[in-house]
């Protein structure tokens, strides 16, 4: 599954991924924040999803419609307006670490405040009648609570749980732990989907054999590894030149496409940048080429990095 992710996984970034790579199983939208004085109109929700998307049926069966929410706010509105696009899957944001989404009483601050998740839960189940999925850290500053909102989430009638392996207060730093999964998959009866520091097929490997989760979605690792499906589902080996050739035509394309975009050049590199940093980190002298490549500032300069890049490791085509 490809994780949800702010500024990134928006249409036109599923569009490509789709096209790409379509062993994925699943992908999702960035949260839509649910509002708390006036309702989006119909328009708005299709918009965030994306009108192509809406349009492919194989591609909606596929996306995830994820959610951010207070306790306050517009949540059985903004439900069943995205009930009425007839999708089939819907997610709650609770692991975003962002200062700014905590102080509104969303994401990972649910996470300890159980009474307000318990109301956010219920009315999210109540006006939703297809998958309901909630993307969880294990506590906000701790742990302590782990259990308990995993039974709550059982018992307000939640489908699956994403759980990522770390507090609101670590943020991304250390390794996830994989023993959270491991023990949620013993504590409650419904499907558990790892997530964090999954980073190659031997990590998928380890990870199902370690956890016993039913599914794993990927974040910044599917940014690193856009192909990683693929890799795991053809038991494909990686060595730095196939990587090579392969970044450089999954860049190449999003390229392409965002002529398509009303955009200027210097909007485009920058969105390109925040899709393409993670991939230089296992190529040889990677460092040096990727402080260069993010330094770019048109096209050209970012395809100068990636030719000598190709011409350094004997890549011919």
């Amino acid at each position: 599954m490809f994780a949800p992710m702010e500024g990134v996984t928006d249409e036109f970034y599923r569009n490509i991924i789709h096209e790409l790579y379509p062993e994925w199983d699943s992908y999702a939208c960035d949260f839509l924040k649910v509002p708390t004085n006036t309702a989006y109109p119909q328009k708005h929700i299709k918009k965030h999803f994306g009108l192509q998307t809406l349009a492919d049926t194989g591609q909606r069966q596929k996306t995830i419609y994820q959610i951010l929410a207070a306790a306050n706010g517009l949540i059985k509105e903004t439900t069943l307006s995205i009930a009425n696009l007839d999708l089939t899957w819907l997610d709650l944001n609770l692991g975003c670490p962002s200062k700014t989404v905590c102080k509104n009483k969303g994401g990972s601050y649910l996470l300890d405040h159980l009474d307000e998740l318990r109301l956010v839960i219920k009315t999210i189940r109540e006006s939703f009648p297809h998958t309901f999925t909630c993307k969880i850290r294990v506590g906000f500053n701790d742990d302590y609570n782990f259990e308990n909102i995993l039974k709550l989430l059982e018992e307000e009638g939640v489908d699956a749980i994403t759980i990522h392996g770390r507090t609101r207060k670590e943020l991304y730093t250390g390794v996830a732990n994989w023993d959270y999964m491991k023990k949620a998959v013993k504590t409650v009866n419904i499907p558990i989907i790892a997530n964090g520091d999954i980073w190659t097929p031997k990590d998928i490997e380890r990870c199902f054999d370690y956890t016993n989760c039913h599914s794993q979605m990927f974040g910044r690792s599917a940014l690193k590894t856009p192909w990683l499906a693929r890799q795991f589902k053809n038991n494909e080996s990686e060595s730095p030149t196939t990587r090579i050739s392969e970044m450089i035509r999954y860049y190449s394309r999003f390229y392409e496409e965002t002529a398509k975009q009303p955009l200027l050049e210097a909007s485009r590199i920058k969105r390109l940048k925040s899709v393409s940093r993670y991939l230089f980190d296992e190529v040889p002298d990677g460092a040096s080429y990727k402080r260069r490549f993010l330094l770019s500032k048109t096209f050209i300069e970012q395809m100068n990095v990636l030719s000598e890049l190709k011409q350094n490791h004997g890549i011919l085509s």
